[in-house]
């Protein structure tokens, strides 16, 4: 590598990860702020939560990686243009081009990083993720309880939602205005206790969580084997100054925070497996719409089946012309021609029936279409998902290379180094660029545009921008060149004149 290769890389390198680390930090606390709630006052270890950032940093790589290369690019190129260095290149006879051949060398192997970790890092990092935010709050009762709605107790065998409006104390152990609804095996909620505070008592060395609740109602709805006593809707009714709940937590306390829940989304899914799920998932998807055309059409019954030929006949069709005077009386038009045709052959009475008959049909239908239409959506757009997802990872690693080819040309027309102007530019063009990618894909998901173009959108809206930008870099343009549109009107005035004056 000549000294001038080394010389571009180093300091593009010093560029890349300085911007890296800065980036990736900010980003970090910004996630932090979205996943406060699942961490703070849980009495979680240092290291549950050094864990969770842990495998949350490399979910952020398809923001941070192509803001980095643009940035990193503006800076470098615009420091050598700022201090001349690009002047002096070119005075000696190297192009834009030769003094970025090292650089495009390192972005087609970041290309090639960047798909790599997409495909096999971030899809394990996801699940990760999602499998500690989960055990966190099993492993930790206090934690699954959530201020102002109703959490499900189910996994501890309890079978009930509790409802606090306020948590405070150590460890969130303090309760206010609790609110229960126990289940039956039936899962009906037969039992409410409402109580004016509670507390949670909990010990590491026992499977028992006491849940102790002070001045509060009982109420249960009895259930009576005889039909006339059940009518009369018995229940029992109780006030108490105590009240203990004993929760059993042992299935929960031998789990493994990391411990995989067998739950996996399109995020945390590799190429090979999206590839194949997008295939069971389309044809899973053309059963159920070919299931329910079948049922549909069955239910209006206004395509009958047509008889099959005679297989005799269709291997030999002279029998066809072969038939007796009776066969063909058999055959007879039908002279009824549209519905008012039909109606008119009918008494008013049977009129009446038909039309009932055909609304409340026609009603039937309509329920069983548009109760189905949410399904077949919500099918679709798990499905578009997996598409968006299968294309964002080829996406994200061209994006860091045309990102590159923006930014480059973009910091030598600038001319300007520093975080200043270029941190500006950079943070607009990477806002134009993710907000795009965002609003694309969730069209996409919903299947207004297919999820190939939503996932592609904002990478090839920038390659054109890129071409444009390198061409005038190595022209010694500016950045907005409108000196041949002034030019062009100049030479269409001269030449009216001219014809005047003839």
């Amino acid at each position: 590598m000549k000294i001038l290769d080394q010389y571009i890389l180093k300091r593009f390198l010093y560029n890349f990860f300085s911007s890296f680390f800065i980036l990736i930090v900010i980003f970090i606390f910004q996630g932090i702020w979205l996943f406060i709630d699942d961490l703070a006052g849980k009495g979680l270890g240092i290291v549950i939560i050094a864990k969770f950032i842990f495998y949350f940093i490399p979910t952020l790589i398809d923001k941070v990686l192509p803001l980095t290369v643009l940035l990193s690019s503006i800076l470098t190129f615009g420091t050598f243009a700022e201090n001349y260095e690009f002047a002096a290149m070119k005075a000696s006879g190297i192009s834009l081009q030769r003094g970025m051949r090292s650089l495009i060398v390192f972005v087609l192997f970041l290309g090639v990083v960047t798909f790599f970790f997409a495909n096999n890092v971030i899809p394990k990092s996801e699940q990760k993720m999602f499998n500690l935010r989960r055990n966190i709050a099993k492993v930790k009762p206090a934690a699954a309880i959530t201020e102002g709605v109703f959490s499900d107790f189910e996994g501890t065998g309890e079978g009930m939602n509790i409802k606090v409006d306020k948590k405070y104390g150590e460890q969130d152990r303090f309760l206010d205005n609790v609110i229960i609804h126990r289940k039956t095996d039936q899962n009906i909620n037969n039992t409410v206790i409402k109580a004016k505070s509670g507390e949670l008592i909990s010990s590491e060395e026992s499977d028992i969580i006491q849940l102790v609740l002070k001045d509060g109602n009982y109420y249960e709805e009895l259930v009576s084997k005889d039909p006339k006593e059940q009518r009369k809707k018995p229940f029992a009714k109780a006030d108490f100054k105590t009240y203990t709940i004993n929760i059993d937590i042992s299935e929960l306390n031998d789990q493994d925070m990391e411990e995989d829940q067998n739950i996996t989304t399109n995020k945390m899914k590799n190429v090979s497996r999206l590839i194949k799920d997008i295939d069971s998932l389309r044809e899973n998807n053309l059963e159920k719409v070919e299931a329910f055309s079948k049922n549909i059409v069955s239910r209006m019954g206004a395509f009958p089946v047509l008889p099959k030929r005679n297989l005799q006949k269709a291997e030999n069709p002279k029998l066809e012309l072969i038939e007796t005077e009776e066969q063909k009386k058999e055959i007879q038009k039908d002279s009824i021609k549209d519905i008012e045709g039909l109606l008119d052959h009918l008494e008013e009475w049977q009129r009446l029936q038909v039309l009932k008959n055909a609304k409340n049909s026609v009603s039937g239908i309509m329920s069983t279409v548009t109760a189905k239409k949410d399904e077949l959506q919500s099918r679709y757009k798990f499905y578009n998902s997996h598409i968006l997802s299968l294309h964002q990872k080829y996406a994200l690693a061209l994006s860091c290379i045309i990102l590159f080819f923006v930014g480059a040309p973009l910091g030598a027309i600038i001319r300007k180094g520093g975080l200043g102007l270029p941190m500006v530019i950079a943070i607009v063009l990477f806002l134009t660029y993710y907000f795009i990618g965002v609003f694309a894909g969730n069209y996409a998901k919903e299947g207004n545009i297919h999820p190939a173009i939503g996932a592609w959108l904002s990478t090839l809206i920038m390659l054109p921008l890129g071409v444009s930008l390198t061409k005038r870099a190595t022209a010694d343009k500016g950045l907005f060149g409108f000196g041949h549109i002034f030019d062009r009107i100049k030479s269409i005035f001269k030449k009216k004149k001219k014809d005047s004056e003839e």
